[in-house]
C-alpha cells in the first residue's frame, strides 16, 4: 500500500529546484534513508550469547558418554523456548510431541499430526545455533511400515530442519528404526513408557516395576540400540532398573522419570519452568525450577495498570519530533480542515 509522504513548506522549493544546494537537501535524504533502513523492532535473534559454543554433534554426545558426564536435554516447541535453552547451553533440544499438550492445547499427544510437528520443527531450528536437535515423530506417521517411517524421517530434518529424529517403541520397531538410521538419519529411542500408546499400556503407568516389565524394558533397549540409535529415553521406569539398563547399553540413556543413574536427564520445558497456572497436575518426576507463570502475571498485570491509568506509554517511551516541524504539521492540518 502506497503512503503520501507531506513535505514541509519550507523545503519543498529547495528540494525541488534544479538549483537545489546539497546542503538544503542532504538532511531530508538522510532522514529519509534512515527511515527506510530501521529495522523491527521485533528482532528474533536478539543478542547473542555472550560465550558462543561450538554446535554440539552425535559425536559430542558421544564424547560426553564416554567421559561419564551427563547430558543435558529439555524440550522446546517454539523460537523463544529454543532460544533461551541454546543460550542456557543445553547438549540437545527435543521438539517433542508434548507440545501437542502444552502448546496447543490438546488432550494428548495422539492429535498431534506431521505436518503440525514439523512447523514447530523449523521455529525451534531457527532459534538454535549450538544445540543437537531432535524432532519426535507424532503417532501415525511410522507405524504402518518402516517406509512410511522414512518418508516421515526425512520430511522432519529437510523440512523441520532438525539433526535426528525420535520414535517410540522397542522391538517391534527395531526395523523401523534400522531402516531410517542405514539412510543416515540419526534415531533417539524410546522406551519404557510410551505415551502415544498410552492406550494400549493402561494410561501414565510406571514400567519395569515387576522382574517380567524390567526385562522387558531391557530387551526393548537392546533392540534400539542393535538397530542403530544414538542414545534411548527410558520414560518412568524405576531408578534401579534404569541404572542397570544403562550399564548393559553402550549408548547413552536420557531418563525422564528414572532416576540419575542415566547418562543424562530430560524434561518438558513449560513443566520445570513453572509456566502453567496453579493448581495443574504436574509428574511426580518433574523438578520446578521457576515460576514463569507468576512473572508473566506480574507483567502483564503491570502493563494493563499502566495502560488505564495512562502511565504509559510515558515519554521515555515515544519519539520526538522536532518543535519547529510539528508547528509546521499543525499548521498544514489546520489548512485542511478549512
Amino acid at each position: 500500500m502506497s503512503r503520501s509522504i507531506i513535505i514541509p513548506r519550507t523545503l519543498q522549493t529547495s528540494l525541488f529546484s534544479p538549483k537545489a544546494p546539497l546542503a538544503a537537501v542532504a538532511p531530508f535524504l538522510a532522514s529519509r534513508s534512515q527511515c527506510q533502513t530501521r529495522k523491527s523492532s521485533h528482532s528474533p535473534l536478539g543478542t547473542p550469547p555472550a560465550a558462543p559454543r561450538k554446535k554440539v554433534t552425535i559425536n559430542t554426545l558421544r564424547a560426553l558418554h564416554q567421559k561419564d558426564e551427563p547430558i543435558t536435554m529439555i524440550t522446546a516447541h517454539d523460537f523463544p523456548s529454543a532460544h533461551v535453552a541454546d543460550h542456557a547451553g543445553m547438549d540437545m533440544i527435543l521438539v517433542g510431541d508434548s507440545l501437542a499438550m502444552v502448546a496447543l492445547g490438546m488432550q494428548d499427544t495422539s492429535e498431534i499430526v506431521l505436518e503440525e510437528m514439523i512447523l514447530h520443527c523449523r521455529s525451534v531450528s531457527r532459534a538454535t545455533s549450538a544445540a543437537f536437535t531432535i524432532g519426535d515423530l507424532p503417532m501415525g506417521s511410522y507405524e504402518i511400515a518402516p517406509e512410511q517411517a522414512l518418508e516421515s524421517a526425512i520430511r522432519v530434518v529437510k523440512e523441520g530442519r532438525v539433526q535426528a529424529v525420535k520414535l517410540e517403541g522397542g522391538v517391534d520397531f527395531a526395523p523401523t528404526i534400522a531402516k531410517i538410521t542405514r539412510a543416515g538419519i540419526p534415531v533417539l529411542g524410546h522406551v519404557g513408557l510410551t505415551p502415544q500408546r498410552q492406550h494400549a499400556i493402561g494410561g501414565f503407568r510406571v514400567q519395569g516395576k515387576t522382574t517380567t516389565s524390567a526385562i522387558k524394558v531391557l530387551e526393548d533397549a537392546l533392540a534400539v540400540q542393535a538397530a542403530g540409535c544414538f542414545a534411548v529415553v527410558l520414560e518412568a521406569v524405576p531408578a534401579e532398573v534404569a541404572a542397570l539398563v544403562t550399564k548393559k547399553l553402550k549408548i547413552p540413556t536420557i531418563g525422564i522419570g528414572a532416576g540419575n543413574g542415566c547418562s543424562g536427564q530430560v524434561l518438558v520445558q513449560v513443566d520445570m519452568s513453572g509456566n502453567f497456572p496453579p493448581g495443574r497436575f504436574v509428574p511426580k518426576f518433574v523438578k520446578q525450577y521457576g515460576n514463569v507463570w507468576a512473572e508473566s502475571m506480574r507483567a502483564i498485570e503491570a502493563y494493563k495498570s499502566e495502560v488505564k491509568s495512562r502511565q504509559y506509554p510515558a515519554p521515555a517511551h515515544t519519539y520526538p519530533m522536532p518543535p519547529e516541524e510539528l508547528t509546521e504539521f499543525e499548521r498544514i492540518i489546520e489548512l485542511q480542515q478549512v
